[in-house]
């Protein structure tokens, strides 16, 4: 028998993987920075879901990503186990606010609103529905 594990396919189908998981961890890393000065896109959880592809990927990654000014979001949810009913209610009211000043303020385009409130609607559901509450 020979073992697939080893070959040099196998080795370059892993290497694929771990690049594209990188990719897509940074990916949110980058969203979950414009997160934080964006209510409606959820920092937390696309900071969680790139620590996650990072352990999978690169450990010196999710190390960086940890030690980073952003980790503090992921080090308190971890010491917490998910979002006091504080963080949660401020999430959702700001998400709601700004959604709503900016599609009424500041988007003319009747798509780019509904595009705008879907992406509001999402990141409510997620911070309402998703994100345990803190013990």
């Amino acid at each position: 028998m020979t073992d697939h594990q080893n070959t040099p396919s196998a080795d370059r189908n892993r290497s694929v993987v771990r690049w594209v998981l990188i990719a897509l961890g940074c990916l949110c890393v980058a969203l979950g920075a414009v997160g934080v000065f964006v209510p409606g896109l959820p920092t937390t959880p696309l900071l969680l879901l790139a620590s996650w592809l990072f352990y999978k990927s690169s450990r010196r990654m999710q190390a960086w990503l940890l030690a980073s000014p952003l980790g503090v979001y992921i080090r308190e949810y971890e010491r917490r186990q998910g979002m006091t009913l504080a963080q949660r209610v401020w999430a959702l009211s700001l998400m709601t606010v700004m959604v709503a000043v900016s599609c009424i303020f500041f988007i003319d385009s009747a798509v780019v609103r509904i595009i705008v409130l879907s992406a509001g609607c999402v990141g409510c559901i997620v911070v309402g529905f998703v994100v345990p509450r803190a013990k």
